[in-house]
């Protein structure tokens, strides 16, 4: 009888363990979240000052051209008619512009 005791409280005691460690991980989840978001933060300020859109000059024109032509034929036949459908495209497009680092004041 007494065995079973000892064994019962060992039992015990080691769930109360488990239930301690899943604690303390929960509890310190809030801070091992923020300790990595602060050395993302530190990685990401060491590549230097971000795009900032106050020092770029920008002049992009963008030119896009097309023409599509449909043609649609009715052809009769010895067994009756048919239709035959021809499509065309043509597309041109252009790029002309400039981009400067560093605004002008």
């Amino acid at each position: 009888m007494i065995r079973s005791k000892k064994r019962g409280q060992s039992v015990l005691e080691f769930t109360v363990l488990i239930v301690i460690i899943i604690g303390a991980l929960i509890a310190m989840q809030l801070y091992v979240k923020r300790g990595l978001q602060g050395r993302w933060k530190s990685s990401i300020d060491d590549f230097g000052d971000q795009y900032d859109p106050r020092l770029a000059n920008s002049s992009i024109n963008y030119k896009v051209i097309s023409n599509s032509m449909t043609s649609i034929q009715t052809i009769k036949a010895s067994s009756g008619y048919y239709t035959q459908r021809v499509d065309g495209s043509n597309t041109v497009s252009t790029t002309q512009g400039s981009i400067a680092v560093g605004a002008e004041f």
